[in-house]
C-alpha cells in the first residue's frame, strides 16, 4: 500500500475518531464537523508525521523519475537517437 493511501486513511481515521468523541457534546452538527476537522488536522500534524514524511519521500522519488524520463524524451526528440533509457548516450 502506498504511503499516500496510508496517510489519507490515517487522516480519515483521526477525523472519524474526533467526530465520535464530539458526538455526545450538545452543539450544532455543522459546528461539530468543523471542530472535528480542526482538531483532527492539528492531531495529524503531530501523530502522522512519519506517514507524511514517507509520502513526501515517495512523491519526491516519483518526481525525479518523471524528470529523468522527460529529459530522456526531450533528448530523443532533439535528434539524439542514441539516448539510452537511463539518460546516458551510446557511442557509435
Amino acid at each position: 500500500m502506498s504511503a499516500a493511501v496510508k496517510y489519507t486513511l490515517g487522516r480519515i481515521g483521526l477525523f472519524a475518531a474526533v467526530l465520535a468523541a464530539l458526538w455526545f457534546v450538545e452543539m450544532n452538527m455543522f459546528l461539530r464537523l468543523m471542530l472535528a476537522l480542526l482538531f483532527s488536522a492539528t492531531l495529524s500534524f503531530f501523530l502522522l508525521k512519519g506517514l507524511r514524511d514517507d509520502m513526501a519521500e515517495e512523491m519526491a522519488e516519483a518526481a525525479q523519475r518523471r524528470r529523468a524520463e522527460k529529459d530522456r524524451l526531450r533528448s530523443a526528440l532533439a535528434g539524439d537517437d542514441l539516448a539510452e533509457p537511463d539518460g546516458e548516450r551510446r557511442e557509435g
